[in-house]
């Protein structure tokens, strides 16, 4: 086959889901508790994959099904710890895999950043505890509709499992890391909900109004269709400069067209 026959010109996006830090921990449990296994993972990192010593295994065999969520929070070389803030980070900023690369406080503090930093670069991310939210970002970030909208389903695995405080307490102690990271892109995402959705409002108004302006002194347009003055800078029209919310450089992220 000729790859360059089939091969699509254009800029490709980097673009991810977030999950409750708790959830997605219980999620995992459950998928290896039947049998799961990510064996076929080389976790490459500075081009060299890690050594047995610096990632043991959390059980012998060929998987570890049945596995009970005590045993599976006990193993503390366990990839599930912190998952989120792993994928999203540079780990070639920590010496990858090697935990002896740097104090644990400081590892940990980089990675994090290093998650932020990375998820705010995404041309679009979402979560999945807001479906309907996160359709509509990714619909006006890439100006595109889906034919269906999107179901919020809580009805999961791991909202079916029973747990007390402790149990819950210990979860979170793990996932710190994670939990940090969901605190921030859960702010970051209703930042640019909110956003967009004065974008959208300020557009339904101008298209309300026929697209007329008035005219301005030294000249300017009336009903030529063009865009409206726009304020310098990142400086809020006045009428949205109490109600905006973002703090990020969110334009940077805005796909203008695909």
């Amino acid at each position: 086959m000729n790859a360059s026959r089939h091969s699509y010109p254009g800029k490709y996006y980097y673009i991810t889901l977030l999950r409750d830090p708790v959830s997605r921990y219980l999620s995992e449990w459950r998928h290896v508790q039947r049998g799961a296994t990510w064996k076929t993972s080389l976790h490459m990192c500075d081009g060299r994959t890690p050594t047995p010593e610096e990632l043991p295994a959390c059980y012998e065999g060929t998987d570890w099904s049945g596995c009970t969520l005590q045993q599976f929070m006990d193993c503390p070389y366990n990839l599930a710890n912190n998952r989120q803030v792993r994928m999203l980070a540079d780990l070639s900023l920590v010496g990858c895999y090697n935990m002896s690369f740097m104090p644990e406080k400081k590892r940990a503090q980089i990675l994090l950043e290093s998650a932020k930093k990375n998820l705010r670069d995404m041309a679009f991310f979402g979560l999945t505890e807001f479906q309907r939210k996160t359709q509509y970002l990714f619909e006006r970030t890439f100006r595109l509709r889906f034919i269906r909208p999107f179901i919020q389903y809580n009805s999961t695995r791991a909202a079916g499992v029973d747990l007390d405080n402790d149990t819950i307490l210990r979860i979170e102690e793990l996932n710190d890391l994670d939990m940090q990271l969901y605190d921030y892109a859960w702010d970051l995402f209703q930042q640019r909900y909110q956003y967009k959705r004065q974008l959208e409002r300020r557009q339904m108004r101008l298209q309300r109004s026929g697209g007329l302006f008035p005219l301005r002194r030294g000249g300017g347009t009336r009903g030529t269709g063009e865009d409206p003055p726009q304020p310098r800078g990142d400086e809020p029209a006045p009428e949205e400069s109490a109600a905006r919310l973002p703090t990020e450089d969110y334009m940077s992220h805005i796909i203008t067209r695909w």
